[in-house]
């Protein structure tokens, strides 16, 4: 692997690790939840047996999405609240180029196969 490819993971995991920290304070933010940002994990399903939210806990998050990254969620869109990887990898799929950490992140991730 050629060097300016590890850089560019390295920045690509750091950006990732930065927008999932982001997502996580939104969370606890925007659902007034008395708890540390940092005792999600990124896998931890967010309904269900998870952080067991509801619909209306969908609508808050929906609310703190648009706010923080202005990317709209549709009834569609339901599964990028199944953790906070999958938040994260809906925002940078729909980021717009629009200079915020989550534009670069996906940016990043173009062409790279991470997974």
């Amino acid at each position: 692997m050629a060097v300016q490819g590890k850089e560019q993971i390295l920045e690509y995991a750091s950006k990732r690790k930065q927008l999932c920290s982001d997502i996580k304070a939104m969370i606890v933010e925007q659902l007034c939840l008395d708890m540390d940002p940092e005792f999600l994990t990124d896998d931890q399903p967010l309904f269900g047996r998870g952080l067991e939210l509801d619909s209306i806990d969908s609508l808050e998050l929906s609310v703190g999405v648009f706010n923080k990254w202005q990317i709209s969620l549709s009834d569609d869109d339901n599964r990028a609240f199944s953790s906070v990887n999958a938040l994260a990898d809906f925002i940078q799929a729909n980021a717009e180029g629009d200079g915020g950490e989550a534009s670069e992140a996906a940016d990043l991730s173009g062409g790279m196969d991470l997974g």
